[in-house]
């Protein structure tokens, strides 16, 4: 094991969206160099399936809990059960975000647009504001935001979901200021992955041959791509590293 990634042995780590896709690799990663995991997502089956499975490979604690990053609530009992089952939480991972589909701009409504908002950039606020305090006053420790490229170059299909990124990119740099020195806040900005979100796009075959002629490295994320700079934003390895935004695109925003 790297020295880095050794250094997550035993920390506490909290992956809202958790339960699948990008969020499920980056705990299952996190567990493996022997992290103990919450894994929060909407679905608590999905949760406890996946902490069943992580304790039973990796041999670390998980807690599975059922939370809706959208409803202020839910984050605070989400923040409540972490810290009274650990103690503490070391690696916040904003990762829980949506993008619903709609017919045309002007047919976007005010539940659509409010629950994009909700859950892409109200729910992100509030934990890290309530785990960033708590960091800030402990040991210190790293919130690592997960964007899109769609926060800089926003399709007409995403514009909610796009100006939530952006936002979510803008409380990376709010809280690193407020929780400095001793908690570090990056921003992971995502381009296309193959995860359950991409079998909304339609004929993926498709998107695959368009990505080998498109993109520098021919191919579309999969969900373990994001493993290796996840590992190192919460690690020690990226001790000096804060404010900083990671395309992790294969080259296709250039």
């Amino acid at each position: 094991m790297h020295a880095a990634a050794e250094s997550l042995k035993d920390k506490v780590a909290l992956v809202t969206g958790g339960s699948r896709g990008l969020g499920r690799a980056m705990v299952l990663a996190f567990a493996e160099v022997g992290a103990k995991v919450i894994i929060a997502s909407r679905k608590l089956d999905a949760c406890e399936s996946l902490a069943t499975e992580v304790t039973d490979r990796f041999g670390v604690e998980a807690l599975a809990v059922a939370a809706n990053v959208g409803v202020w609530d839910d984050c605070d009992a989400l923040v409540d059960a972490a810290y009274q089952r650990f103690g503490r939480v070391d690696v916040l991972v904003n990762n829980a975000g949506m993008s619903l589909l709609y017919p045309s701009l002007d047919q976007v409504t005010e539940a659509l647009y409010d629950k994009v908002l909700a859950v892409n950039l109200k729910g992100p606020f509030r934990l890290s504001a309530l785990v960033g305090t708590k960091m800030a006053a402990g040991a210190g420790g790293s919130i690592i935001n997960i964007s899109s490229v769609e926060a800089v170059s926003p399709g007409p299909n995403a514009v909610p979901y796009g100006a939530a990124k952006a936002g979510l990119e803008a409380l990376t740099t709010g809280f690193l200021r407020a929780f400095g020195p001793s908690v570090r806040v990056n921003t992971i900005r995502c381009g296309a992955f193959r995860t359950d979100i991409s079998k909304a796009w339609g004929d993926l075959s498709a998107i695959d041959e368009r990505a080998k002629l498109r993109m520098p490295l021919g191919r579309i994320g999969e969900p373990e791509d994001i493993v290796g700079t996840a590992l190192y934003l919460a690690s020690d390895a990226s001790a000096y590293c804060t404010g900083t935004t990671i395309r992790l695109d294969g080259g296709g925003s250039r």
